[in-house]
């Protein structure tokens, strides 16, 4: 199983989503508190069985929020930023040299995020 890890940072608090064997899946951007950060969480576990919008392909679908964006970075790298109601971001994955390993993220999201725990580091 899952857990959101919260992390003190320099300038202020985040969490990375780890799947049961540790790997991050997800990280967030930094909250300046603790209560923000872990409202940041319910709302991904709020968002995280939305729909993907694949930006790679030619002539996608836009489609509205809560989503997953699925994007090529500048190093040619896939990767996925997940977009609460309000057109925020709230996660963000690391970069994947394959589309199917950006997508085995997104779906470990939709696995793990709805009964991770949450700890503090």
């Amino acid at each position: 199983m899952g857990k959101f890890v919260i992390k003190k940072t320099s300038t202020g608090v985040k969490f990375d989503l780890k799947a049961g064997n540790g790997e991050v899946i997800a990280t967030s951007e930094v909250y300046n508190s603790d209560a923000a950060c872990k409202n940041g969480i319910e709302s991904v576990r709020k968002c995280c069985d939305s729909a993907v919008e694949d930006q790679t392909v030619e002539g996608y679908e836009t489609l509205k929020h809560p989503k997953y964006e699925v994007y090529l970075d500048k190093k040619g790298e896939y990767r996925f930023r997940l977009k609460a109601r309000n057109g925020e971001i709230i996660a963000t994955g690391e970069g994947y040299k394959a589309k199917a390993g950006c997508m085995n993220g997104i779906e470990s999201i939709k696995k793990n995020a709805p009964e991770a725990e949450i700890t503090e580091e």
